[in-house]
């Protein structure tokens, strides 16, 4: 740290101990932390055989950031090509979404750093947002995988939503076993999937957690579900994404005692 200066990370407080005396008054130092998580955005713009506008689901950015960034936790954002990311779905009767969308984080967003060149491990946790754009460019991903990997060997925590724990897929972590095997989670459902994008996705998520050894769990269609299995945080639906943003905090608070 420069003299005089304070780093990101760390903020040093001097406040004055009330002791009724002057020969007796001191300064108390307090140092704080800041906190920090990375947002790994899709680049895609269009899905599948019909070209379908896609991008990530604006919610289940704006509403885990409104979360996070009123708690004081740094939010920021990388991606697989870096730079602009398209968006899905906004709505400007949100007041958390319209307010995201005039924000210096939304420019910083749309100016994202390239994920191949971040360090996961630099961060206390990551979070995959959702929409369909995840499908194409976030699933199987070889930068995706080594974040995931990366903060998960170094103790962090791996949040994902909606379409975003398609991330998850192919991870393991050396030993060639399925990262997700034996892991309690959720994701946008197979039931949900039918009403929405059956024609334009890949494949079925929930089939495809499934079928690497998840224990997927589900509520019903659009309703808020997350599944918290230690480190690991997912929720189902953009519904979901606001508290899985407050259980990310949770966890972040527990892991800064």
């Amino acid at each position: 740290m420069g003299r005089g200066r304070a780093t990101l990370s760390e903020l040093t407080v001097l406040r004055l101990a009330p002791t009724g005396r002057l020969n007796e008054q001191r300064y108390r130092k307090e140092k704080t932390v800041t906190q920090h998580v990375l947002f790994i955005v899709t680049n895609a713009a269009v899905l599948g055989p019909h070209n379908r506008k896609t991008g990530f689901f604006f919610a289940e950015v704006a509403h885990p950031f409104e979360v996070l960034d009123k708690a004081g936790v740094a939010v920021e954002f990388a991606s697989p090509a870096g730079g602009w990311t398209p968006y899905d779905a906004y709505d400007e009767k949100d007041p958390a979404q319209k307010d995201f969308l005039a924000s210096k984080a939304f420019r910083r967003l749309n100016h994202s750093r390239k994920l191949s060149e971040v360090d996961a491990a630099d961060y206390d946790a990551i979070l995959v947002p959702g929409g369909l754009g995840p499908m194409v460019d976030i699933q199987r991903n070889a930068a995706v995988q080594n974040a995931i990997v990366r903060a998960w060997s170094t103790g962090k925590l791996v949040a994902a939503v909606c379409h975003g724990p398609c991330a998850l897929l192919g991870v393991n972590l050396g030993d060639g076993t399925p990262f997700v095997r034996g892991k309690k989670l959720t994701s946008f459902s197979k039931k949900e999937e039918y009403d929405y994008a059956r024609d334009d996705v890949p494949y079925e998520l929930e089939d495809a957690l499934r079928a690497e050894g998840a224990e997927y769990s589900s509520a019903a269609n659009w309703q808020p579900h997350v599944v918290v299995d230690g480190r690991l945080i997912t929720g189902q639906n953009p519904a979901s994404a606001g508290p899985l943003g407050k259980e990310l905090l949770s966890a972040l608070r527990r892991q800064d005692r």
